[in-house]
């Protein structure tokens, strides 16, 4: 292949389409605009969110809530899961709940929560557990490792 014998993939480039420039162009006198009144004119338009003099919706609605920038959002996985899809002396990690399918997303770690009943030896690496997640992986004979 040679530099004179590039060309754009087919149906990516479109002709330039030219306002009010004649009635042959298909699109002159009013260039789409109608006629008259305030979108006809230069620079015409009303801003994003403006009602006619109404009072706005923005205004209308009260302030609320508060969004932490510095929040971290765990991927969760209860205990009963763990019990449920793995067997005696598998170690589990967040790449594995991952790779299985367990979880969709990591997010800022691996939070592992106490609902349901565990029975089988693990051992499960996560960045936080719930006191009663961590006392029953270890009731079963599991550890519970902090990552």
């Amino acid at each position: 292949m040679k530099l004179h014998e590039l060309s754009p993939a087919e149906g990516s480039v479109t002709k330039s389409f030219r306002k009010g420039r004649g009635i042959g162009s298909g699109n002159g006198k009013t260039a789409g605009k109608g006629h008259k009144g305030q979108n006809a004119r230069s620079g015409g338009g009303v801003r994003p969110g403006f009602e006619g003099g109404q009072n706005p919706l923005y205004r209308r609605l009260p302030k609320r809530g508060f969004t932490n920038r510095f929040a971290k959002q765990y991927a969760i996985v209860n205990v009963k899961t763990l019990s449920d899809k793995y067997s005696d002396g598998d170690e589990i990690d967040i790449y594995k709940l991952l790779s299985d399918r367990v979880i969709r997303k990591a997010g800022d770690g691996l939070k592992v929560l106490g609902n349901g009943e565990i029975s089988k030896k693990i051992t499960v690496k996560a960045a936080i557990f719930s006191e009663t997640a961590k006392a029953k992986i270890e009731a079963a004979g599991g550890k519970a490792e902090v990552m």
